[in-house]
């Protein structure tokens, strides 16, 4: 049974790698066995990717601007030249942008759409075509929705439709790639405690205690929390698992 999780051999890219919840589940599957390129709009992916390998992972880095079309199909082509090929996508990569509904600037709304919908879009179409190209197809597109994939938020309009939408389109591949041997499926985390959410996981802010309270786990997950759904999801334990959009949560959702 455990060898329906095991990654070794795999060869994954994960966007978003250098921190946060992509630097957990890149942690994880390499943890797992599987041979993982990093991506990150700074010169700090290669460090993160070197203080990976220093603990004995085969990890390499990518530096590339997922907002520019460019970047992205240079970077992904750059990553599957170094693993040799590819076997996992997880689309981790992600931006924030606050403000009031009402004045929420058009630029912001753009680049968040870019990066958070666009992107993973661009990225699973490159990484669906590359998983064809096999003499048997098979491959796994991990992509990360939110709790704002369920319902609306507040001051975050365009990461709201940018989460929404990636949950759309994750199903709409999936019924066309699902008898090809290629799953598609959405990781939801609910409310992390990471650098993205430093505005509401100040105590000060009234929000923090309303979202903890609702929390049935009692506290805000962390990177670690995703390790087990992204191998699941990454491996062949979920080969007839398709579509699905999974809560990482704490039950946040059925409060």
């Amino acid at each position: 049974m455990t060898n329906l999780f095991d990654l070794v051999g795999s060869r994954a890219i994960v966007t978003g790698g250098t921190r946060g919840l992509g630097h957990g589940m890149a942690e994880g599957l390499m943890e797992a066995g599987a041979s993982v390129v990093i991506f990150g709009s700074s010169d700090k992916v290669e460090k993160v990717a070197a203080d990976f390998r220093a603990r004995g992972f085969d990890c390499q880095g990518v530096k590339a601007d997922l907002a520019k079309a460019e970047e992205r199909k240079a970077g992904f082509e750059k990553a599957v030249a170094l693993l040799g090929g590819l076997d996992i996508i997880i689309n981790a990569a992600g931006i924030q942008r606050r403000y009031p509904s009402p004045d929420f600037p058009l630029e912001d709304w753009n680049d968040v759409i870019e990066v958070n919908l666009t992107a993973p879009f661009d990225l699973s179409q490159m990484a669906a075509r590359e998983f064809l190209k096999k003499e048997h197809p098979y491959g796994k597109i991990v992509n990360i929705a939110s709790m704002l994939s369920f319902f609306g938020g507040f001051t975050v309009p365009a990461y709201a439709a940018s989460k929404g939408g990636v949950a759309q389109f994750s199903k709409a591949l999936c019924n066309e790639l699902a008898c090809k041997g290629i799953t598609v499926n959405c990781i939801a985390p609910g409310y992390m405690d990471t650098e993205m959410n430093t505005a509401l996981t100040d105590p000060s802010n009234p929000r923090y205690k309303e979202i903890t309270d609702r929390i049935p786990a009692h506290r805000w997950g962390t990177p670690d929390d995703m390790k087990g759904t992204a191998i699941f999801l990454s491996s062949h334990a979920s080969d007839y698992l398709n579509g699905a959009v999974i809560p990482v949560d704490g039950g946040y959702l059925v409060k």
